[in-house]
């Protein structure tokens, strides 16, 4: 540990000088970073004031969910012990968590919000395919058409495409998967793949959560 001394002179004259100390050991920290507002003039050409400010301590809110726990920065997931990584990202339709656990079961907040995955084979649209469309469960945007469903066999609702500007993709957090989201609302659908072999138009498929999912008849009224 020691301190390091910078001499300069000054290109008006050639007996003023500088003097700069400064210690090596230092770390830099998001203070000396950031920009900071100009001071007044210095009163001599050569004397330069500093004022360092700590940098505020960045609080993590971890909000479990019902039965998983829960973390802002572990992106593990699993079926029956899955961990909640994020709270959807906020789209044209916003709310508070407290609004959004207010209009949304327990399991639509787990998955919608908190990015969670049903278990496969369960969801009341894996095997469903009756015409009409199927809706944001969150904020009622239209996502889907039936005639793009089409049974994948993974256990979850498959289309190989959405409506147009309905959805955003996203590259996941574990670095390999694609989220998709409602465009509306950010909530949580599940993922997209793609280059699976599937005899579709796209060759991608939609792996939608069936909770994250409304379906409205066909010639039916979408408010009903």
């Amino acid at each position: 540990m020691g301190l390091h001394i910078l001499r300069s002179s000054s290109p008006l004259s050639s007996s003023a000088s500088k003097t700069i100390i400064f210690n090596p050991t230092t770390k830099p920290t998001l203070s000396n970073l950031l920009p900071r507002p100009s001071n007044p003039s210095p009163t001599s050409l050569f004397r330069t004031h500093f004022t360092a400010f700590s940098p505020k301590p960045i609080k993590s809110v971890i909000t479990p969910a019902i039965g998983f726990g829960g973390s802002l920065q572990t992106t593990k997931r699993s079926f029956r012990g899955g961990v909640v990584v994020a709270m959807a990202a906020p789209g044209p339709v916003q709310k508070s968590e407290e609004e959004w656990r207010a209009v949304l079961s327990p399991e639509q907040f787990r998955i919608l919000r908190q990015k969670g995955t049903e278990y496969p084979g369960t969801g009341v649209y894996d095997k469903f395919f009756e015409e009409g469309v199927y809706t944001c469960a969150g904020c009622g945007t239209p996502l889907y058409k039936s005639t793009t469903k089409f049974n994948s066999g993974c256990g979850w609702p498959a289309f190989y495409e959405g409506l147009p500007g309905a959805i955003n993709s996203v590259p996941d957090r574990d670095g390999m998967r694609v989220e998709i989201t409602c465009a509306a609302c950010g909530g949580h659908l599940g993922h997209v793949f793609k280059g699976e072999g599937f005899r579709t138009p796209t060759d991608e498929r939609h792996c939608v959560n069936s909770v994250s999912l409304k379906f409205t008849p066909a010639n039916s009224n979408p408010s009903e």
